[in-house]
């Protein structure tokens, strides 16, 4: 079983400025600077570590959306969704920090491209 990251674990007060209730992060992030997406995948020792969990939280903590899975062969994989910097600080931690147990070897960007809108509401975990 996976510890909690320390995010997740600790209960504090959302700190969403008001005027962004009811908009939800995508509409926030929409009408901000460009939007970029990029595909990963990372290999090395990444199953069995809480690699997903970590990068849902980390991924939510950054202000990104997308998702992330863990694939038949060994690796995971996913998608980033967001304003550039924020998306080049997710794609930094996917390559260089990882959960506390994974040994990242090399982590592949592809199908990196400039977007109009987020295509979804909120970083989450596929099956």
């Amino acid at each position: 079983m996976c510890p909690l990251p320390l995010a997740a674990a600790a209960v504090t007060a959302p700190r969403t400025p008001l005027r962004l209730l009811g908009r939800g992060l995508a509409a926030a992030m929409s009408t901000a600077r460009p939007l970029k997406s990029v595909d990963y995948e990372v290999f090395g020792r990444v199953q069995g570590v809480c690699f997903r969990m970590y990068t849902e939280d980390e991924a939510r903590k950054i202000g990104v959306v997308g998702w992330v899975k863990n694939t038949s062969k060994g690796t995971v994989t996913g998608q980033v969704q967001g304003p550039e910097e924020k998306v080049n600080s997710m794609k930094s931690w996917l390559s260089k920090i990882g959960s506390p147990s994974s040994r990242i070897d090399r982590t592949n960007f592809s199908n990196e491209k400039t977007i109009s809108k987020l295509e979804y509401s909120n970083f989450s975990i596929r099956y």
